[in-house]
């Protein structure tokens, strides 16, 4: 293979046979846990990168299960998401991402930056309750549970709050482990369709794992809890800020 063929092929790692497909990447049936809790704001100050500006104490811990994505298979994702805003415009940053498939760990962390590894998250129905678990190999790091669809939500009003601006921060190093990209980019969930959306009384716990500190922004109260069944198309990013492009001495 000689060079020009070497960049018309090159679309990700392998070259021969990437870990996934190009986009569009699609959700089916795509079905959320949020239990959304307020936390110490020292902690979650520390935690989110400048620009982005913290509104409130308050987290979004997440459970999802993706039975069928383009590219992407089936497979279930757990972590945490933080209210923001960036230059005055409201949004939410993705600061920690568990789930169980290879391919969108790859996807996920080259194409938009998302702060993916590999766990084992779970989200099921048990009886009368929606459960949702988090284990990093034999310990649990996240437990939450809300009553199964107690009280319906206003669909359209869900979809809105899905349609808000999120951010991550993509870093991918070189070869002498220096950044080589460090960007925050900005992207939107696409062609949103709430099938169902509903509401009920929750629990969360969160534990301690040196690799998958989630207990680092601590549960102080439950404030509320959503169910939603959606279809959407996960829109590709574009960067909104370049680290390395700033003077040494910026804040």
């Amino acid at each position: 293979m000689n060079i020009k063929e070497v960049r018309k092929s090159a679309f990700a790692m392998p070259l021969a046979n990437p870990s996934y497909p190009p986009g569009p990447y699609k959700f089916v049936n795509r079905e959320y846990m949020i239990i959304t809790y307020r936390t110490d704001p020292d902690a979650l100050r520390a935690l989110v990168p400048a620009p982005l500006e913290v509104t409130d104490p308050v987290v979004k811990y997440e459970f999802i299960r993706m039975p069928d994505s383009t590219g992407f298979g089936d497979y279930t994702e757990s972590g945490q998401v933080i209210p923001v805003s960036y230059q005055g415009r409201k949004g939410s940053y993705v600061h920690a991402m568990y789930l169980n498939d290879d391919s969108p760990i790859s996807g996920g962390r080259e194409i938009w930056g998302f702060p993916k590894k590999l766990a084992e998250p779970c989200l099921h129905v048990e009886k009368d309750a929606l459960v949702g678990t988090l284990n990093v190999g034999s310990i649990q790091v996240a437990s939450g549970s809300m009553g199964y669809k107690h009280r319906e939500l206003d669909l359209e009003q869900l979809r809105q709050s899905l349609l808000s601006p999120s951010y991550l921060l993509k870093i991918i190093p070189h070869v002498d482990c220096t950044p080589r990209i460090c960007e925050l980019v900005e992207y939107y969930l696409e062609d949103v369709t709430v099938k169902g959306a509903w509401t009920g009384p929750a629990a969360l716990e969160l534990h301690g794992h040196a690799l998958a500190p989630v207990a680092d922004l601590p549960v102080l109260e439950v404030l509320s809890a959503t169910h939603i069944v959606a279809d959407l198309t996960l829109g590709l990013g574009r960067v909104v800020h370049d680290y390395l492009a700033e003077e040494p001495d910026a804040g």
